[in-house]
């Protein structure tokens, strides 16, 4: 019997921990969530297109200065030269012959910080930079800002759904172990209630086991989530320059506090069930 017992105890703390390890991986997706609509849009540029005339000393210290911005996260300088190699690798060598001078000007490619990447935004970022007298232009696609825009915002609609249903599933299933876990026992609690054992003194040694099964659990499937985020890490680099591994001790929490809670509130309602009981509904 004592074997029995220990069996379906070990049972039920790895069915937790698998769940657990999805509460863990859903928590990751979404403390992560900002980190990776952030990364999209910091990777969308600004081009600010220098007037013909402005020498690249002057576009230089222009440069200098747009770092100081509050919306500018990084800038890189492109020089004539530069920009001449990258069209002639877009429309052949030979692609200035039909030109007396050289039209490419000096140019200034700008990342902003993700705050801003929005149409309204945008437009005061614009309006702030061609302020200045050496700028004769700021170009940025508009319909690819809408559609960044536009597409994260129905991805976290997706992401948000589909955590609320994991979370809704894994509460149903940490429940129905912990169920089946103490209706194995309902005898032992009828027991206790025929020599006049209170509630809550029947309650307790089921809530005192909930506690370190919870915890048990919740241990598991941080270490295996840990293990899986470590063997990703070596595999796919470019993934954790999105997610941030600091917030992992966030998720962590999540997963303990889950699961001590759902077990402590499944054990609580399951036991008060049982005790209320009559001896012929035990044995349905």
């Amino acid at each position: 019997m004592r074997r029995r017992l220990a069996n379906a105890y070990l049972s039920s703390i790895i069915s937790i921990s698998l769940v657990l390890l999805l509460v863990g991986i859903a928590g990751m997706l979404l403390v992560n969530a900002k980190s990776v609509s952030d990364y999209f849009k910091e990777n969308m540029q600004v081009s600010v297109m220098m007037k013909q005339g402005v020498d690249e000393d002057a576009a230089r210290s222009f440069n200098e200065s747009l770092m100081s911005e509050r919306f500018i996260k990084e800038t890189q300088f492109v020089s004539r030269e530069q920009g001449q190699r990258e069209m002639a690798e877009l429309l052949g060598e030979d692609f200035l012959d039909v030109f007396e001078t050289s039209p490419i000007p000096v140019s200034i490619d700008v990342t902003l910080n993700a705050g801003y990447v929005s149409a309204d935004s945008l437009e005061v970022v614009k309006s702030e930079i061609s302020a200045s007298p050496l700028v004769d232009e700021v170009v940025y696609q508009s319909s690819l800002v809408d559609a960044l825009n536009a597409n994260l915002g129905k991805i976290s609609a997706v992401l948000g759904v589909f955590i609320a249903l994991l979370l809704f599933i894994s509460f149903v299933l940490i429940n129905n172990t912990v169920r089946l876990n103490v209706f194995a026992r309902r005898f032992t609690i009828h027991t206790m209630k025929l020599v006049g054992a209170t509630r809550s003194f029947i309650r307790a040694p089921f809530l005192v086991q909930a506690v370190f099964q919870g915890v048990f659990a919740a241990f598991l499937a941080n270490m295996v989530l840990v293990a899986m985020l470590f063997f990703l890490r070596n595999g796919f680099q470019q993934l954790f320059e999105i997610f941030r591994l600091e917030l992992l001790l966030v998720v962590m929490g999540i997963v303990l506090v889950s699961g001590l809670a759902i077990c402590l509130i499944s054990t609580y309602f399951v036991v008060g069930k049982l005790v209320s009981l009559k001896k012929d509904e035990l044995y349905y």
